[in-house]
């Protein structure tokens, strides 16, 4: 399996289409009602075969380098996922998504887990800036970007639509620069 260990016991790893989708499909079935307020793709997740296709078809993605989507591994389980939804490889940016099983979150696994995806944008795939956009009104995940060190940037209003409807999105961003800054201080 390919890994990048973030501590001891939290680490990122490429998807293993066959093992791990049964466990990330329990993780969201078991979350279904309060995930889908944020992410609109859960309900397009109906039996463990949708969510096998999802990591086979964002496994070719990472093979043409368009994207990077990882399983997150905490304790020896499977917790949740995070990726960089695209890349724009023409300015050197990239967007991040994640998300956790529900027992998992507030014990700072996201923080963590969004500082390891930045260690590998910026060491190894040479990016100048990458953002996090989350919905107003999503506290936990307005809360992992700033938790992680990113900027806010400002509200694009009415810029993602979710089960319910357009809502406003923040937008935070991380340069390379203040990066390196605060990598140091870890």
């Amino acid at each position: 399996m390919m890994s990048y260990r973030v501590e001891s016991d939290l680490f990122l790893a490429v998807p293993r289409p066959k093992k791990d989708a049964a466990e990330l499909f329990r993780l969201i079935e078991n979350d279904r009602g309060s995930m889908r307020k944020f992410l609109p793709w859960v309900d397009s997740l109906k039996k463990i075969g949708d969510e096998e296709n999802f990591l086979a078809q964002v496994n070719i993605n990472y093979a043409k380098e368009d994207s990077l989507n990882l399983v997150i591994w905490y304790r020896q389980k499977i917790v949740g996922m995070i990726s960089f939804n695209s890349f724009d490889k023409l300015n050197n940016v990239a967007d991040i998504g994640y998300w956790l099983g529900q027992k998992y979150r507030g014990h700072g696994i996201m923080t963590k887990a969004v500082k390891g995806i930045c260690a590998i944008g910026f060491n190894d795939y040479d990016l100048h800036r990458i953002i996090i956009r989350a919905a107003t009104d999503n506290e936990a995940s307005n809360a992992v970007a700033n938790r992680a060190g990113f900027i806010h940037e400002g509200i694009l209003r009415k810029n993602e639509k979710l089960h319910d409807g357009y809502h406003d999105e923040n937008i935070f961003s991380l340069l390379r620069d203040e990066w390196n800054v605060i990598s140091d201080k870890d």
